[in-house]
């Protein structure tokens, strides 16, 4: 057993996720041993590192742990591999190219990539893999409703398109061929099989996430809602412990949390 402790790096260490980081790395018994920022320049309350270039930080760490931007995902991919550095990624709303460099690092590095770390939804996420394996879209409409703070930028939220990434894997069909996302005005009637998105924003809602099987004859409906985003925090330092010893691939929240594979 490696009796050293984990060095970890958080980027966007001023950011809201960032800087509960900050706090869970030491309180779970790993060294924070830098982050970055945008501007390269130390943030109030944080002692350690900080530095500019996601290279310098990776040369750093252990494992480093990426709440950041899309637009940042192919570079921090490159500098990590460079550095053999594990990786834990946080960051949504990848586009193919950004995926396609998250998929190249994982043939050199461990990466645990997810939408959300936490525990809860991995496991309604899991579910909704299950349930629309046995709930057919020919006599089960599954919708999944999302609402958060009012301050967020993106809709659906990277969560809700997991949830619904995976109803549609357990149906054996892609989410982009099947999606109904912003409905308004006169929109016709629902697709047969279609996987529908409602967003809501309002207030500093943390996060809430349904997902719903409607047919002629019954619902079933699971929801998980956060409370505080820490819960997303402790669950990616967790993944970083995970990830010792761990080799190259890319692995989920499923895996970290020891779930068997359906």
């Amino acid at each position: 057993m490696n009796a050293q402790p984990l060095r970890i790096g958080i980027t966007g260490l001023n950011g809201r996720v960032g800087r509960l980081l900050a706090q869970e790395v030491p309180a779970a018994g790993a060294v924070l041993a830098g982050g970055t920022t945008r501007d390269g320049r130390p943030v109030e309350g944080i002692d350690c590192p900080v530095h500019a270039d996601i290279a310098d930080l990776a040369r750093q760490c252990d494992v480093v742990i990426d709440f950041t931007h899309a637009s940042t995902v192919v570079g921090h991919a490159q500098a990590l591999a460079k550095a053999g550095t594990a990786w834990v990624l946080g960051t949504t709303g990848l586009s193919g190219a950004d995926q396609q460099a998250v998929d190249q690092a994982a043939t050199r590095i461990a990466v645990v990539q997810a939408a959300n770390f936490s525990p809860g939804v991995t496991l309604v996420t899991r579910l909704a893999r299950q349930m629309g394996a046995v709930l057919p879209g020919s006599e089960y409409d599954a919708e999944i409703l999302e609402m958060h703070h009012r301050q967020k930028v993106d809709a659906p939220s990277g969560t809700a398109l997991a949830i619904g990434r995976a109803v549609a894997q357990g149906r054996g069909i892609k989410l982009e061929d099947h999606i109904e996302s912003g409905r308004d005005g006169h929109t016709g009637p629902r697709a047969d099989g279609a996987i529908g998105f409602a967003a809501l924003r309002g207030g500093q809602i943390v996060g809430e996430h349904s997902v719903i099987f409607t047919s002629s004859h019954e619902q079933i409906s699971l929801t998980h809602r956060s409370f505080d985003r820490r819960v997303y925090a402790t669950g990616a330092v967790r993944a970083a412990h995970w990830l010792r010893g761990h080799e190259a691939g890319l692995y989920d929240m499923e895996d970290v949390l020891g779930l068997s594979r359906d």
